[in-house]
Formats: structure tokens, sequence, C-alpha cells
């Protein structure tokens, strides 16, 4: 016993443990008094009351083979079978409570002397449930089957009644004296086969009524299971058992948005438990929304506010479960989260409590410190609710009011005093109700403080009145082009379309865009922007609800808009990246190539259906939001040119990698497999993506290659093809899904140009045709390409064989005269063909010291050098050969600094022009004339006359 404890409660403790022994006695009973054992009888009894008193009807619990019961490790389940259940109801009623008794006894031995932690305690409480409503189900069939016979459908199949548990039941995280929240369905009409028949509905009613009260009614030994049934649908005015088809519709039609939070939890607990996951998956749309839900934030509120009623009405202030700070707000937090995400990402659809929290933890919508300090707090509350109702089998949420029963709980709880556990409570309390505030209350609609004039703004945009001058004269210069899209607004078909609820939102929602567009780097453009938007989310609420409900999104978007038309035009076309704006995971980017293709695998895992088209529909989503968060990344300054690039690379990769296993099942399908192990065939990435500078809207210049000791080998399926054709077959679809227009647009546009012969050329070669091209007839601007190229996707080992070959033709020795003089007579004659400099403007790539300029002085060394060099060849990043050359000599230290500075700030400029939608020319400047003139020098110390154009300065 804890050394700590009142004299008054060392009296109770010690009167109640001799009333056992003297029990014990008179029913014959061997107790075994020794240390061990009294030990913990007597902590159960400092924590129970309920214990004590089944202690006292059942003393046999005392005797070292009742003992060993309560130590049991197993749970019910184990140990149902073991009712023998007669024909008599109340006969049956008692078996099923002194069951209940029993296991009851041993949650509360094993809770208190630590034998089981919180998790398990409450796993196994809904696991005796489970068990119970299984035998009890089983029982009141059989005792209708005498009169009615056994429920069929139309067509004659037997069906039983489906048991659905929901809340704490449902989430297997029941509390000791919970009431059991249930829902009955059955799969289809029909009626009973018995003597009497019944109809279906009929049937489930009396069936539901009967199972209800064997476990619900009071006896000489209380009840089994206090069942609530009030979370049908309708409530208690509606039918006790409903079909699967009339849940269906009622959840469609007058589904409530606290119904989604019950559903949540919902599992088949008894009954036709195959039939329950048909019901789960067919109600999953109503539960979980197929776009981001913010909508979810209105329901939440609403619960929030009805509780909070009760809570004031009956002073339940320090409830554990209702009170500001208890169980319920951390449960919400953790539900807002399931239902917002839930719909895209399964991982999410997760029953209990700390699984849920521990699903959106590993997901990064619930961050580490957060989760912690919310899972912290959740045990302990759980802790204290559960030896409440531990003390007395009461079914309450209130800690009691009189000091020897709170010096029970405290020292059951391994706390020194009530006023220990209360300080813990209350610190804990206090941290929930801070992150339930932040989760909730960042709140605009009708509580936002917006200026009176931009309401008035809007008003005349909808009454028609507004003109160019009254927007000049509230900060909108010049006002002509964007009174005319506000005017066209309110009249859009999608706008005039929206329900009432979300015209509401609107209405909120713009004046808020018109005071933030203000004061953002381009009013008027911002604004422009916002209002095509709006008209692109008009039929979707939950994307108004998200900017009306969140200032930080706004705040955010309206900054976008403002500073980034590239990244705004991404948005109005795929509204889905509105949640990449307020993503708590936008900080973190992990997006290494391998950190990429591990995430685009795991969201084509998340599919429902693997159907190619709505792969392809996610994989186009994935690309958009990695790419969208990496034009966030370099906008804000979290991420610089070159890591940008090296980023949109990988990405493009993956998604290459992705779309080509997708081809490749769907070539399986059709036409079988090629003998050999591995695909036999490769993806080249040339250019940009070889080099691992991608641009935000850069095409991919790729080269397909196969194994040609395949190409005469017939495919194994039921329509085969021989080796060549598949490939061709497989390279056609890769290109086509790559390039197909779908509802996010096109993955990407591709050029194959670069394949042996060119356009003329087949759009696959053999490994063997494409080496003899680039020994014997590869022009010297074609080996530049093949340094920036690298295999992407496909075979490894094929990949290995190309990339052997690569080298090989790459190293051939090669006369630097003759190389320098090539490659600078190529690049003089695509400036004279490309650079679009003038005077005035600079063009970042082909302008003389622009990128392109470093990139063929690199390909020039590493082509003269590569036989006395080999691993310059190991790499194909512009910034990377830059250090490469540095070190094989063929750079100084000035010279490599020179050209990566350079590199670097151009390639950012030339980011930042996409990002704007311009192309990459820009004004010139001191500083990109010096940079430029470096550039130019270094290419000239070099050896290469790249010509200088008549605007070099």
């Amino acid at each position: 016993m804890p050394v700590h404890e009142s004299a008054a409660l060392r009296a109770l403790i010690d009167d109640r443990y001799g009333e056992l022994v003297a029990r014990c006695r008179a029913a014959g009973v061997p107790l075994h008094d020794d240390a061990g054992v009294a030990e913990r009888i007597r902590r159960t009894l400092l924590a129970s009351d309920f214990a004590f008193d089944v202690w006292c009807r059942q003393p046999q619990w005392l005797a070292p083979q009742g003992l060993e019961r309560l130590r049991s490790g197993g749970d019910a389940s184990v140990r149902i079978d073991a009712i023998k259940l007669s024909g008599d109801e109340a006969t049956s009623m008692a078996a099923l409570r002194r069951f209940r008794h029993a296991e009851a006894l041993r949650l509360v031995f094993r809770d208190v002397n630590g034998l089981d932690e919180l998790p398990e305690t409450l796993s196994a409480t809904s696991v005796l449930y489970e068990a119970l409503l299984g035998v009890s189900l089983d029982w009141s069939e059989h005792a209708l089957a005498t009169r009615y016979g056994h429920s069929r459908t139309h067509e004659g199949v037997r069906q039983r009644l489906l048991v659905i548990g929901f809340g704490k039941l449902g989430g297997s995280e029941l509390n000791f004296s919970s009431d059991i929240d249930l829902v009955l369905a059955y799969p289809h009409g029909g009626q009973t086969d018995g003597a009497r028949p019944l109809d279906n509905s009929e049937y489930f009613i009396r069936l539901g009524r009967q199972l209800v009260r064997l476990l619900n009614e009071p006896t000489v030994d209380g009840i089994c299971a206090r069942v609530d049934l009030r979370l049908r649908p309708f409530g208690n005015a509606g039918r006790l058992a409903l079909s699967f088809s009339a849940m269906e519709q009622y959840y469609q039609s007058e589904g409530r948005d606290w119904e989604r939070y019950a559903w949540i939890k919902a599992r088949p607990v008894a009954g036709d438990l195959a039939a329950g996951k048909q019901l789960q998956e067919l109600l999953r749309p109503f539960v979980y929304r197929k776009y981001l839900d913010y909508t979810a934030f209105a329901g939440l509120r609403e619960m929030k506010a009805l509780i909070d009623a009760e809570v004031a009405r009956k002073d339940l202030a320090d409830n554990l479960k209702l009170g500001p700070g208890g169980i319920r707000e951390i449960e919400f937090i953790v539900q807002l989260t399931q239902l917002i995400r839930g719909g895209r990402e399964p991982s999410l659809r997760v029953r209990g409590l700390l699984p849920a929290l521990t699903a959106c933890e590993a997901r990064g919508h619930i961050g580490a410190a957060r989760a912690r300090m919310l899972r912290e707090a959740y045990m302990l509350l759980r802790r204290v609710e559960n030896r409440v109702q531990m003390l007395r089998d009461a079914q309450t949420h209130d800690v009691p009011d009189d000091a020897l029963s709170r010096e029970r709980l405290a020292l059951s709880l391994d706390y020194p005093d009530w006023d220990s556990l209360n300080a813990a409570l209350a610190k804990h309390r206090a941290i929930v109700s801070e992150e339930f505030a932040a989760v909730l209350m960042p709140q605009g609609g009708a509580a936002a403080s917006v200026p009176a004039a931009d309401r008035v703004l809007w008003q005349r945009a909808c009454a028609e009145s507004l003109d160019a001058g009254v927007l000049e004269a509230s900060g909108f210069t010049p006002g002509a082009e964007l009174a005319e899209a506000l005017l066209k607004l309110p009249q859009a078909a999608p706008v005039r379309a929206m329900s009432a609820r979300s015209r509401e939102r609107l209405d909120q929602l713009m004046p808020q865009l018109f005071a933030a567009a203000r004061s953002s780097a381009a009013p008027v453009a911002c604004l422009l922007r916002l209002c095509r938007l709006m008209q692109a989310v008009a039929r979707r609420s939950s994307y108004l609800a998200l900017l009306e409900e969140q200032p930080a999104a706004r705040k955010r978007l309206v900054r976008l808009f403002g500073d980034s038309a590239f990244l705004a035009e991404r948005v109005i076309v795929q509204p889905l990246l509105l949640d990449d704006v307020l993503d708590p995971r936008i900080d973190q980017l992990p997006f290494k190539r391998a950190d990429i293709a591990a995430e685009i695998a795991r969201v084509l895992t998340t599919l429902e259906e693997r159907e190619a088209e709505a792969e392809l529909d996610r994989v186009n989503e994935f690309k958009a939001s990695t790419a969208f968060r990496l034009g966030l990344a370099f906008n804000d300054g979290r991420a610089d040119a070159v890591a940008t690039a090296r980023r949109l690379a990988a990405l493009a990769e993956s998604v290459v990698g992705a779309v080509l296993a997708l081809a490749e099942r769907e070539l399986i399908v059709q036409h079988g497999r090629l003998p050999g192990a591995g695909s036999g065939f490769s993806v080249l990435g040339y250019g940009s993506l070889g080099g691992e500078e991608l641009g935000f809207a850069s095409d991919l210049d790729l080269v397909f290659v196969f194994d040609g000791r395949r190409a005469q080998a017939l495919s194994d399926g039921a329509r085969p093809i021989e080796g060549s054709r598949w490939y061709q077959r497989l390279a056609q679809r890769v290109m086509n899904w790559l390039t197909v227009l779908t509802r996010g647009g096109r993955l990407y546009e591709v050029d194959a140009r670069l394949r042996p012969d060119g356009s003329k050329g087949l759009l696959v070669s053999s490994l063997d045709a494409f080496a003899a091209y680039q020994k014997s007839r590869a022009w010297t601007w074609e080996h530049q390409a093949l340094l920036r190229a690298r295999p992407v996707a496909g075979d490894v080992a094929l990949n290995h064989e190309l990339a052997e070959v690569r080298r090989e033709i790459l190293a051939v020795p090669r006369e630097r005269s003759t190389v320098l003089e090539e490659v600078s007579s190529m690049r003089s004659r695509w400036r004279a063909e490309r650079d679009r400099s003038d005077a005035n403007q600079f063009d970042l790539k082909q302008g003389h010291g622009g990128l392109l300029d470093i990139e063929f002085a690199l390909q020039g060394l590493v082509l003269a050098h590569a036989a006395q060099h080999p691993e310059l060849l190991a790499v194909t990043a512009n910034a990377a050969l830059i250090e490469a050359c540095r070190a094989a000599g063929l750079l100084d230290a000035n010279q490599a600094a020179i050209l990566t500075v350079a590199h670097a700030d151009l390639l950012r400029r030339a980011l930042a022009c996409t990002l704007d939608l311009r192309s990459r020319i820009t004004p010139r400047d001191a500083g990109l004339q010096q940079l430029c003139g470096s550039v130019r020098d270094v290419t000239d110390a070099l050896g290469f006359a790249f010509g200088r154009s008549a605007h070099a300065v």
C-alpha cells in the first residue's frame, strides 16, 4: 500500500479487506494471504468499490484459481464461449451479467496493479462488449427464429442483422462504464422464412429490441451494457433498423456534419461483419469527401457550440470529457484533420484516437511537438476518467467531490495527493484548450474585421454600379479592366448556381480579398487573378470555406497572387493547390530524389481503384503540388535556384518512372511479358532533365532504348507480339501519357528529337543501334548533348549498360583544338539564330556570357579531356561539372568561382522570369553586365571563340 494514505483511507481498506477474508472463510474459499496477493487485493480495493462489491457477492474470485484468472492476459473473447445460455431469457440475462462482472473485475485488477497499460485496458473493455454483443445477438436470433424463421432477401438468400459500433466502442477505446453507441442495419428487403413470416423491416426491428432488452434491461444483477441507439438516422424518431439502401439515401440527403464525425469511428462489431464492410464502403463518400474538405470547420463549430451550451447549462466545466481542454476537444482536433484530408489520404481513416493521432503526425499534418502534448494530455485524462468509472461502475465523466474519493483516485494513479493530480490535469487541459482554440478560432467570415468601404465595393459590383473611378479612388489603378472583371463575377454562371451558404461565403470573402490585395505587390493584377480563382472554385464550397476560415491561407494566397503570375495560374487551373498554400508541412522540403519517388509511390497506393486514368490524374496532382511547393519555396527565398532546379528534375524523373511503370503494367495485361529479367527498357533524360537543371515550365528531352537481344522474342500474353513492337508500343504509351491532356493539364511537353537520326529515326532504338550511331554518325553537338544525358527510369541492368556505353563513347581521345573549334562554331550559330538580346534587354540563356556560354564551355572542356579525366563523365549537372573541372585542373579556383556565382545568379533570374510568366529576357543592369563580362573573360581565356554580339558590353 502507498505510505501516504490518510487514516480514514487506511481504515476503509483494512475494514474491506477484513470483510473479504470473512466472506471467503464463510464460503469455504481459500484465500492465500501472502504479501504479494494481499498487496494487489488492497490496491484494487483502494481504486474500486465495484471490485469490492463483486468480491463480496462472488468470493470465489479470491481463490487461487480466481486470482489466476484475474491476472490472466487473455481478453474476454477467449472465455466468452464458456457462457452457456439457456432458452430461458431471465437465466440467460443473469449469465451475461455475471460474465460481465467477472470480466470487468479482471479489467480493474489488471489496470490498477499495473499489469495493463491504458490502451490495453481500453481495448480489452471494447472486446468484452463486442463478445457480449455477439452472444446476445446469437441468442436473440435463435429466440425469434422459433416464431418467425430467419430473414431472407427477395432472392431467398439468408441475411443477418449488422450491429455497428460508434464512439469509443467503434474506436476500440471503450471506457470501463461507458454506454455503447450502436446503429442497427440490414442489407436488403425481403421477409422471414418461418411459419409466421415477417417483412424484414419489422423482423429486424423486433430483433433489435430483443438484443437491447437482453443487454440493457435492469435485473437483480444490474445491467449488462448501457445501449444507446440515438446515433441512428433521425435519432429517436427514426426506425430502430434500416436497410443499407435506406441508410445510403438518408446520409446523401439528410446527413449532417456531426454524423460525419460520428462515422469516423464506426465499425461493424457484431452480426454480418462482411456486409458491414460493404456498408462502410457505401457511406465512405459521405464521411470522407473526394477533395480537401474545409467545410468540416463549420460542422465542428456547430457541435462545439452545442456542447458548450450543455456544459454551461449543467455546470460541467470540470467534466473530463466535455469541459474546456477535455477529451472531446482532443478528439475534435484529430478528427478535423481526418475529415479534411481523409478523402485523399486513406492512411488517415483510422478509428481510435491514438492511432489516428499517430497517422496525422506521420503524414506531417500535426507536428511532433503538438502530437506529443495532445497524446500526453489524452492519456492522463482517459486514465483519470477510467478510474473515476472503475470507482463505482458509474457512467460519469466528473471527478468526485468528496476528499476521500479524490485521495483514492490520486493514490491509485501514483500521485502523492489530490492537489498534485489536479495540478497535472489543469496543466494538460490548458494546453488542450490552447491547441483547440488555435484550430477553431482563426476564423474569417462574418467575424472578420473588414473596412466598410470594401464591403460597399463588392455590393456595388453585385448591383452593377461599380466603375473604374470608384476602384481607382480606393487604391486600384488602373481600374477599367478590374471593374469589368468584378462586374462579370457575380453574373458568371458558376456564381449564379451557388448554394445559399456558398454565396454567403463568397459575399463575406470578397471584401476581405479587396483589403488584402490592396497591400500586395501588384494590387490590380492580384485582384484580377483572384476574380478568376473565385469563378473557378464557385461550385466547390470547400475551397471557399478554406479561404473564409483561414486568415493565414488568405494572406499567403494574396501575396502569392501579387508576386507570381505563374504560380497564380497554377492555382486557378488546379484549385486543389490551395491546400499547399495552407499546409503546415509547407516549410518541410524533403525533396531528394528518393523522397519524391517514395511519395509518388505512396500516393498511387492510396487510390481505391487501380485504373490508368485515375492514376494519371493522381500523378498529375502530385506533380502539380510538388512543383507548386518548390515554386513557393523559391519565391519565398527558402530554396536557392540550383537546389530548386535539381528538385524539379528529381520530380520529373519520378513522374517518368511512375508513368513508365503504369504503361508497362497496362502493356503486360494486353500482351504479356517478354522473356528475361527486368523490362529491358530504359529512358534517357537529356538536356535540362539529364543535367538536373529543370525549370518550372521546361519540357523533357527523352530518348528510349531497349535491349536488342529481345527484339525477336515473343511476349507470353494472350495476344503475343514480338519484342521490337512491344518496346515501340511501350515508348508510344509513355510519350502519350506524359503529354495527354487530363483534368489538371499535361504532365509535361516531351521532345524526343535527340534520338538517333532525330525525328526521322525510330522512337525507340536498341542499345546496339544507339551505340553504333553515337560512335560512327553522331555530330560533336550530339556528343555535347550526350554529356548531359543520364538514365532516369527503366531496367536497372540496362541502365547500367547504357551508362557504360555513354562513358565509352565520350571518353574517346579528341584533339583539344578541334573540340574547341567545333563547340565554338555551334555556339556562335545558336546565338545568331536564337539570341534575343538587344541594347536594353539580355537573353539569360542565349545571350553572350549567359547560361549557354557556361554550359558549352563546360561541355567543350569535358569532351576535350574526358580521355585523361574519366571522372568528369560521372556528373551531368553544370554546377557539379564546374567543381569537377576545377578538381581536374581544367579551371583555376578563380575561374571556377566566377562560373559558379554566374551560373547560380543567371539561373535564379531565369526561374524568376518563369514565375512572373515572362520570357527569360531581363533588363540589363550593372550587376548583370559585370557577371556576364566575367563569364566572357573566362570562356575567352579557355580558348572558346563564342562570338561577341553587337549588344555585348
